[in-house]
């Protein structure tokens, strides 16, 4: 065997995950401060995938709820294939179940039953060949906030094009 390379320190190397975004949610990004965000899969069905792949999937009115001891997506829209088989029953918006640890889902029910947290689905994409969802943990927004960041935003435009301007 080779010696190991002085450039790894105790022979450990560095993975680096290639994700690969499907689809955003900008609206939850407007209607709430994320105060975390964790990455979960999803229970999906063959077709389902498949549907992911060619960008059928739509999350902006999906919410994500707790039952038990597991959390849910709602209301995400998987738009079936045209060419998806005869004898499967699709349903579009279905029920999913997010997977996580059993620890993280402990910490999101506790901040979400006490601390007046909301989860919301804030992406989804690619790990390692596998679809995943990013969700937030996030507190609502006031609409004076939305607007405060509208303001910015629009500021930050105006400043950029003053910039090119005098450039």
């Amino acid at each position: 065997m080779p010696p190991a390379s002085a450039g790894h320190a105790g022979g450990k190397r560095s993975r680096t995950t290639h994700t690969m975004s499907i689809i955003d949610n900008r609206k939850a990004y407007h209607d709430y401060f994320i105060e975390e965000k964790y990455e979960a899969g999803l229970v999906l069905e063959g077709w389902e995938v498949k549907a992911i792949r060619a960008g059928r999937a739509n999350i902006k009115e999906a919410y994500i709820i707790v039952r038990g001891e597991e959390i849910f997506i709602l209301g995400m829209h998987i738009t079936p294939l045209s060419s998806a088989s005869t004898h499967i029953r699709t349903d579009p918006t279905r029920t999913r179940k997010l997977l996580l640890h059993a620890g993280e889902i402990a910490k999101l029910i506790g901040k979400v039953e006490r601390a007046g947290f909301t989860l919301v689905p804030l992406d989804l994409h690619y790990s390692k060949g596998r679809v995943k969802a990013e969700i937030g943990l996030a507190k609502g927004k006031k609409q004076y906030d939305k607007r405060e960041d509208e303001k910015k935003r629009d500021w930050d435009r105006e400043k950029a094009r003053l910039m090119r301007v005098k450039a």
